[in-house]
Formats: C-alpha cells, sequence, structure tokens
C-alpha cells in the first residue's frame, strides 16, 4: 500500500517536472522583450489617457512613437510642445511644430438670440433629446445645453453659463483632447487652432436651413447669404448646404468678414475693439 502511495507521487512529480519545462520552454520561445525606452516616454508623458492623441491611453501613444522611431503625426495635446520635446530629446528624434489647439463652442443661440419655445422636463442629457429631435429653442442644429460635453470633460475645462445656457471652454484649462466633440450629439464642438494672442474667427452657427427659417429660431444664425466669401482676400470661407464655413488654415484673421455679416453669426475673440465699433459705440451713447 505504502508503495503505491509512494509510486503516485513520484508519478505527479515527474508529470509536474516535465509540464514545467514545457512551460519554460513555450515562454521562451514566445517570450516579447518589450524596449525599455516605451517606460521612459510613458513617464513623460501626462498620464491622462484622455484619448486626444487618438490612442486609448498614454503607453499605447508611447509604444507607437518607439516602434515608429518617428513623431511624425504624433502628439500628445494635454502635454503640448513641451512633452514632445521631452520625448525628442529622449529618443533622439525631431519635434513637429504643431499649433495649439483649443475647442470652440460654434453656436450663438443663447437664451436671449434663440428664446425657449418649448419647456423640456425629462432626462438631462443632450445625447436623449436629440433622439427626440427637440430643443427648447426650435433650433434642429443648435446647442440643446444639458452639459454631456461638461460630464466628458476630464480637465474642468468647459461649463455651462447659466445666463446663455450655452457651454463656455477655459482658455487656460482646455487641452484640446477632443472628447467634448465626440460628445455633442450635434456637432457644435470643434477642435480649431488657439490662434496668435488667442485670437479667433468663426462661424458659431451650424444651422443648414435657408436663412429665413434658420432666424425665425435664432436671431444670428447663418442666412447662407455669402457676403463673407466674397470679402474675404484668403479665400478661406465657403458656403454649402446654406451655411458659411471659415478654414481655420487659411483665415488671416483680417476680420473683413465679421463686418460683412449682417447678422452677427461670425464670432471675433480676443480682438481688440476697431476705431469702427469705438465710432459707433459713441454714436449711439451720444
Amino acid at each position: 500500500m505504502n508503495s503505491i502511495i509512494l509510486y503516485a507521487v513520484l508519478a505527479m512529480c515527474a508529470i509536474g517536472i516535465v509540464a514545467a519545462i514545457i512551460l519554460y520552454i513555450v515562454a521562451q520561445k514566445f517570450k516579447v522583450i518589450e524596449d525599455p525606452r516605451i517606460d521612459e516616454v510613458v513617464e513623460i508623458l501626462p498620464g491622462a489617457h484622455c484619448g486626444g492623441c487618438g490612442f486609448p491611453g498614454c503607453r499605447s501613444l508611447a509604444e507607437t512613437i518607439v516602434k515608429r522611431g518617428s513623431l511624425e503625426n504624433l502628439n500628445c495635446p494635454v502635454g503640448g510642445k513641451k512633452v514632445m520635446g521631452e520625448i525628442a530629446a529622449v529618443l533622439g528624434l525631431v519635434a513637429e511644430e504643431k499649433e495649439p489647439m483649443i475647442a470652440v463652442v460654434r453656436c450663438s443661440g443663447s437664451k436671449s438670440n434663440a428664446p425657449v419655445k418649448v419647456q423640456y422636463e425629462g432626462a438631462s442629457s443632450c445625447s436623449f433629446l436629440n433622439q427626440l429631435n427637440a430643443g427648447e429653442s426650435g433650433c434642429p442644429f443648435g446647442c440643446l445645453g444639458q452639459g454631456d460635453c461638461v460630464t466628458v470633460c476630464k480637465f474642468d475645462a468647459i461649463s455651462i453659463d447659466p445666463v446663455s445656457g450655452l457651454p463656455v471652454v477655459d482658455n487656460d484649462k482646455c487641452v484640446a483632447c477632443g472628447a467634448c466633440v465626440k460628445a455633442c450629439p450635434r456637432q457644435i464642438i470643434e477642435i480649431r487652432y488657439k490662434g496668435k494672442k488667442d485670437r479667433r474667427i468663426y462661424v458659431s452657427c451650424v444651422n443648414k436651413e435657408k436663412g429665413a427659417i434658420a432666424r425665425k429660431n435664432c436671431s444670428v444664425a447663418c442666412i447662407g447669404c455669402g457676403k463673407c466669401v466674397k470679402v474675404c482676400p484668403s479665400e478661406a470661407i465657403t458656403l454649402e448646404n446654406n451655411l458659411a464655413y471659415i478654414d481655420f488654415e487659411k483665415c488671416k484673421l483680417c476680420r473683413k468678414c465679421v463686418k460683412e455679416c449682417p447678422t452677427g453669426a461670425i464670432t471675433e475673440l480676443n480682438f481688440p475693439v476697431s476705431k469702427e465699433m469705438t465710432k459707433v459705440t459713441s454714436e449711439i451713447e451720444a
């Protein structure tokens, strides 16, 4: 009886040893040796895992950079120029010069410009409200104001203004990760150049209805008149489906389109007040 138990124990030990040897051989054959530089790059990256770089996380971006051996078309929007420069130094690469970007809200349908026509009571979600094809202002393209963009922002860079009811982007906190862009069901948020001295010009409207119809719901809607297209010296403005669009890569910030727009649908940010505007204001006050 004792001998049977002994043989069984020895047999089990032999099987265990053989299995261990097989597992070791397999592990060695399929072993993946990771480049230690990946960990160095991960340490430099901010660890936000926001997806703004186009990858699911910072480690995925680090692996891609090291494996490609190039920074071409790769960028960390959170870390910006500083972080990409540090990565380039570690890997002996050249970092591309990237224009700083920022999220822009392309809707001016505030409570004063687009008065409430339908009182909504229900789930506080732009996504849900959009499925109903409704909005309190009646504009089928405008901001729904429920704050889906605020919820997804990891950097506390966007909030809903209680007066206007529209999202407001914090110029200093926004890293242009694009999370708010994906969250907006009506695609009114766009990533654009931040601009020199934070100056930007863009059409604050995405309404594609014909002019008269669009203005019934919003006093500052783009009416597709095309006047801005005609005066733009840089050919940066196009008109399609009753809606003007300013290409931020071509725009020279000359502001001619702003003065020409009859509805005030074009927004200019952080520009000094022009002499013409000062003169008009003085005349009104007088």
